[in-house]
């Protein structure tokens, strides 16, 4: 046991000293995140000394249930290529750009409206495609009209780790919680779906207490709204998404797995944008560039600690982390130490990790242990950078914009937020389990 938690300790404390201190390394023209690589390292060598035993990491990796991290790995690629295919054909451009047309020069509904542009996306979408595709924008627009972007950027990460919590595929977190406990589509929503609501409208109240001083500040630009265009495209993959929403609610009913559907409906995406390119001058760009931006340093990442988390369970450190935490007030013991346990191991290892430890409760103890764990893996992304591979997207994306936000200004925000909206998040969720 204690070798296994020495090496994981060790691991989890490098992988964020590499998020903090060295978080790229550079081969030729080629840059790469370090995170990945050390969670890598250290999975192998609990491969290599048989902590983590080979037939049992196999045993699960080709499981056919809903643990299946495979299966994971695929919903989520699958909706996040939907996703940036939309991207890339400029729908979620082109809707900024409306929002910020009808805002006029008024700051407070140009905010208003990106808040609920990014919060509308998310739930239809994933906090990470959010993220990826419109902090550039907002970086980019906030130069252009010479006003602070600190608003928009803390609202649009706020809004995409809160509003992730409304679908089970908002986030490779909820996906992995929900599915391991045998949640589908319509469950989950049943429970979700107000506490994000309430949640997700106190936390617009609080942004707009932080930052109405810099929101009653002048608008200068107002750039008009350039048409689509790929509207055939748009259309067609717009319709996609929808019904593969569809499916994905009426999933439980079917007997049709949701990675399955999601792999379905991206695949039959890529097939028409391919043909479609093919039959209208040949361009392939928006394939292409689909392809280089999807995460894969997810997929090492995410298998590295499922293996350390193989480790953790066959040792039985999960079971004495279990009897530590107890089986009563399960929604707020399990939602804070989540919380927490995301900003020191980040939200993905501490997800697999939770799924375990929560296994040895029962009936409403163990529903609430799930939804806490859940909430707490999204809220806990906007306390610091470490907390989420969002939050390490996003502090790389405003630097490379130029836009000065140090990890001390990120835990300012984040902490002010955070601790009121997961307290309120794991209320309402606690109410809507007795109610159901």
């Amino acid at each position: 046991m204690i070798p296994v938690v020495i090496i994981s300790s060790i691991t989890f404390v490098l992988v964020i000293l590499s998020i903090l201190l060295f978080p790229h390394i550079k081969i030729g023209k080629i840059k790469l995140d370090t995170y990945w690589m050390i969670a890598l390292l250290g999975a192998i060598i609990l491969l290599a000394f048989s902590f983590a035993p080979i037939d049992e990491v196999v045993k699960q990796l080709f499981s056919n249930d809903s643990i299946n991290p495979i299966k994971i790995l695929v919903l989520f690629f699958s909706m996040t290529t939907i996703s940036v295919i939309l991207d890339e054909l400029g729908l979620f451009h082109y809707l900024a750009n409306v929002a910020s047309k009808y805002a006029k020069n008024n700051q407070i509904l140009l905010f208003l409206s990106f808040y609920l542009l990014t919060s509308v996306l998310t739930v239809f979408t994933s906090n990470d495609v959010v993220i990826l595709t419109l902090t550039p924008f907002i970086c980019f627009f906030a130069k252009r009209s010479r006003i602070n972007p600190i608003p928009y950027l803390v609202a649009e990460f706020v809004a995409a780790n809160t509003w992730s919590l409304m679908f089970i595929i908002g986030n490779p977190t909820n996906i992995y919680l929900g599915t391991s406990s045998g949640l589908d589509f319509i469950s989950y929503f049943k429970i979700m779906a107000v506490p994000t609501i309430i949640s997700g409208i106190f936390e617009l109240g609080l942004l707009l207490l932080i930052f109405l001083k810099k929101l009653r500040e002048p608008l200068i630009s107002n750039e008009e709204v350039e048409p689509l265009e790929n509207k055939v495209q748009v259309f067609v993959g717009v319709g996609i998404l929808f019904i593969c929403l569809v499916f994905l609610i009426i999933s439980s009913y079917i007997n049709l797995e949701m990675w399955l559907i999601a792999l379905i409906c991206a695949v039959i995406l890529l097939i028409f944008m391919l043909v479609y390119s093919l039959f209208n001058k040949p361009n392939f760009d928006h394939l292409i560039e689909t392809g280089k931006r999807l995460p894969y340093q997810l997929i090492p990442f995410f298998l590295s600690m499922f293996v350390i988390v193989v480790a953790i369970n066959t040792q039985g450190i999960s079971a004495k982390i279990a009897e530590l935490l107890g089986n009563t007030n399960t929604i707020w013991i399990y939602g804070y130490t989540s919380f927490l346990a995301s900003n020191l191991i980040n939200n993905i290892p501490m997800s697999i990790l939770f799924t375990n430890i929560a296994s040895s409760l029962t009936g409403e103890a163990y529903l609430e242990a799930i939804y806490a764990s859940i909430i707490g893996s999204n809220i806990g992304a906007f306390l610091t950078p470490i907390g989420a591979l969002a939050g390490i997207m996003f502090s790389g994306l405003i630097n490379e914009n130029n836009v000065r936000f140090t990890f001390v200004d990120f835990i300012k925000y984040g902490a002010v937020i955070s601790i009121p909206v997961i307290t309120i998040a794991l209320a309402m969720t606690k109410l809507f389990i007795f109610i159901s």
